[in-house]
């Protein structure tokens, strides 16, 4: 692997190593907010019970956790670059006594297996944070067997994802901002329709198709938001982490207030969309 490439993805493990916990106390509601991508996903696979499923970026557990109960006489092998995000995926797999799976820290970059070697390849909500995205498009390919098929999903427009742009909007008032890139790995770095089929097409991928699903996230409280995006998201926490107490109060403060005035109902709702993109090999 190249070496900047190498050095990217060292800096990934290790902010996704950090936030393990977080996402670990807010997994109910994160699988549940997900659950809707996720079910797409295995809608486009039309998931057999014989299957064997690659899933990339499995984090805490799903889509593979899913997958294997649905492949039952199948084998499902979820990868991410993060041990800890996958210790705590093995722990829902007991708990759920979901053998047919296997956990597997894994670049996607450089997948340790062999050609043609699944039927099904899922990622969710992981393609945009690659260093390379064509060479992950290319290395989905390769393991994919001939006639097998790929389904991955990612965010849409920040516009139509105020449930993560609330926050930045908050940050940005009172810290300098990173300049965002749209060569570097980011959540909205896949968002323009057309881009992912385009690598797909680039890599061999078939009858590719795309389609934006969209929803609404009940995070009940103003003060539910702050919490989750100050224990989940790695850039929150990093950017926080530089400011001192003062700025800090007044970046919580702004958040809340524009939170509250958001509120329907005495909830705070707001918006998410993503796009789906399936293909065959």
């Amino acid at each position: 692997m190249q070496e900047n490439l190498q050095a990217i993805t060292d800096l990934q493990k290790k902010a996704w190593d950090k936030v393990s916990n977080g996402w670990k106390k807010w997994n109910d509601f994160t699988m549940n907010f997900l659950k809707p991508m996720g079910e797409a996903i295995i809608k486009a696979l039309d998931i057999k019970g014989n299957d064997v499923v690659l899933d990339i970026a499995s984090g805490t557990g799903e889509p593979a956790l899913s997958i294997a109960a649905i492949a039952k006489n199948g084998q499902v092998y979820a990868t991410d670059l993060s041990e800890e995000m996958l210790r705590i995926a093995r722990t829902y797999a007991d708990e759920r006594d979901i053998s047919n799976i296997e956990f597997k820290a894994a670049n996607v970059s450089d997948l340790p297996f062999t050609n043609n070697f699944f039927d099904k390849i899922s990622c969710r909500m992981g393609f945009m944070f690659f260093p390379d995205m064509q060479l992950a498009a290319n290395e989905m390919f390769r393991v994919c067997k001939n006639g097998g098929k790929a389904a991955i999903c990612v965010w849409a427009a920040p516009e139509k994802n105020d449930w993560s742009t609330t926050m930045t909007k908050a940050l940005s008032k009172h810290i300098e901002m990173p300049k965002p890139s749209t060569d570097a790995p980011g959540m909205f770095r896949c968002a323009e329709p057309g881009f992912i089929k385009k690598l797909f097409k680039n890599a061999g991928f078939k009858n590719v198709k795309e389609e934006t699903i969209s929803g609404k996230i009940d995070f009940e409280t103003s003060q539910n938001y702050w919490l989750n995006r100050t224990e989940m998201s790695e850039t929150t926490i990093s950017l926080l982490n530089k400011a001192d107490e003062v700025t800090t109060n007044k970046i919580k403060n702004d958040l809340l207030q524009d939170c509250n005035s958001k509120l329907i109902d005495g909830r705070l709702i707001m918006n998410y969309a993503a796009i789906i993109i399936s293909a065959e090999k």
